[in-house]
């Protein structure tokens, strides 16, 4: 199995995903990235001025946990949803209802920089 560091459609560290103040608190965005044939998906989550970026990929099914790019959380922003099947996860990522419970989201290290969202 490919761990999604090998993809070469993954962005390098320091690429600029956006601007800490696009996003809500609580708040998520989707990103994907081409290189040829090859998709790199992931997500950013933020509470407060913490950003944590996740491969957009649920541990359970293998299918991307959003439908759309900026509907990651529940509705109360407490909960990272996955749209297929609808198992939460806590906002730093471990499983917290069935089918998920101990399972984790693969991370995306992400950073704030001078007031924007970058890889790490």
């Amino acid at each position: 199995m490919e761990r999604s560091s090998d993809n070469p459609a993954r962005p390098p560290a320091g690429q600029r995903l956006c601007a800490l103040s696009d996003l809500a608190d609580p708040g998520s965005k989707g990103f994907r990235f081409r290189a040829e044939s090859r998709l790199f998906a992931g997500f950013v989550v933020r509470r407060g001025e913490t950003v944590l970026g996740y491969v957009d990929s649920c541990p359970h099914a293998g299918w991307p946990l959003g439908v759309l790019d900026e509907r990651y959380l529940t509705k109360a922003g407490d909960h990272i949803l996955c749209a297929g099947h609808g198992g939460l996860f806590t906002l730093d990522g471990r499983g917290a209802t069935t089918p998920c419970v101990g399972l984790s989201l693969t991370p995306w290290p992400v950073a704030v920089k001078d007031g924007d969202v970058v890889t790490a």
